[in-house]
């Protein structure tokens, strides 16, 4: 392993055309392996996702001041829809999860190697943090249109429920306001906000989206990167003459998890304002952030505040782990498929 590491860098060295082609192979190598983790996260815990929209919702579509639970929430989805509630916008969540996997985790590629080499003195948690924000911003532009999309599915349930809430709305409706109507699919989803609202209703709850998501994704790649110091060191402290190693796989799944929970619950403020904004529609509810930040504040307090945040953790501590899980097997897996290649490669050499 060692010799193969260090022909490999004397071979990049003396030629750098070699190099630049093998530092552009492994970003684009991060670019998909991002988006397949990213997907995979969000397919496997779409339905919880649901649960927490629905709790953050409530309190606008219920018509009742009293917050129901978790428990009671998943009852009424399943006796009102099915199976089939829990996945509603489960395409539009995809497509999003996709792009943002891409965007994060090669974009963090990217600028951890262009800050290492323009500013080296700008390291450590400092650099994490802005690889992961940056990341997450550039993805924002394709995945905002998708949580909007996706949002709105998942609080329509079945469309019996949805017309039923629709009337509801309607009877106590200012004059000249009315709910947005059912949507049966993305496209669907996409043409109809498009045609009512325009690119405003398409990217409603951006800047919102931005405030929540920049220190979410700082936060997280932040935490994930000293979680892995904290347990290297704690391994060389515990075990100094051990030749114990964790898979890189093991480590991702529960470091990940650590920091995606962590990040998520310190951030679920945030969250319930982007959410409020995103599912309100042309029923003008809260003008602007500010505006839900103070309303939400006013009307339900610290709970209104942190409404869905166990549903949050407990999506983003196994999405997290699923994701960061992926990308480390993923690398792993290739880095042994081109360490074996290598010395294929290099025996028929020796051979010829």
């Amino acid at each position: 392993m060692a010799v193969d590491r260090t022909s490999t860098e004397a071979e990049a060295k003396s030629n750098p055309l070699t190099s630049s082609n093998h530092n552009q192979f492994i970003v684009w190598r991060e670019f998909l392996f991002g988006a397949m983790a990213g997907a995979f996260g969000e397919g496997v815990m779409h339905p919880v996702d649901t649960i927490k929209t629905r709790i953050q919702t409530h309190a606008i579509f219920s018509g009742c001041k009293h917050r129901s639970s978790a428990v009671q929430l998943v009852r009424g989805v399943w006796a009102t829809d099915g199976l089939a509630g829990f996945y509603r916008g489960i395409a539009p969540g995809i497509m999003g999860s996709l792009t943002t996997g891409a965007t994060y985790f090669g974009v963090i590629e990217c600028t951890k190697k262009w800050m290492d080499e323009s500013y080296p003195n700008v390291g450590g948690h400092w650099a994490h943090f802005i690889s992961g924000a940056l990341g997450d911003t550039l993805g924002s532009v394709i995945y905002v249109p998708c949580e909007v999309m996706k949002q709105r599915m998942q609080v329509q349930g079945s469309k019996k429920y949805w017309t039923s809430v629709v009337a509801r709305e309607g009877s106590r409706a200012k004059h000249g306001t009315h709910m947005y109507g059912y949507y049966s699919g993305m496209i669907q989803a996409g043409c109809s906000i498009w045609k009512e609202q325009g690119l405003k209703g398409l990217y409603a709850g951006y800047w919102s989206t931005l405030a929540r998501d920049v220190p979410f994704a700082g936060l997280m790649v932040t935490f994930y990167e000293s979680f892995k110091n904290v347990a290297q060191y704690g391994n060389h402290k515990l075990f100094p003459n051990s030749n114990i190693h964790i898979g890189s796989s093991f480590e991702g799944l529960l470091l990940g998890g650590l920091a995606g929970g962590l990040s998520a619950y310190l951030t679920t403020p945030l969250d319930v304002v982007k959410t409020r904004l995103q599912v309100q529609g042309t029923a003008i509810r809260y003008n602007g952030w500010l505006d839900a930040f103070c309303k939400v504040w006013y009307a339900e307090g610290v709970k209104g505040m942190f409404s869905g945040g166990v549903p949050r953790l407990m999506w983003y501590v196994p999405a997290s782990a699923l994701t960061f899980m992926a990308v480390e097997f993923l690398r792993e897996h290739h880095k042994l498929t081109s360490i074996s290649i290598d010395k294929k490669d290099s025996s028929l050499q020796e051979i010829s």
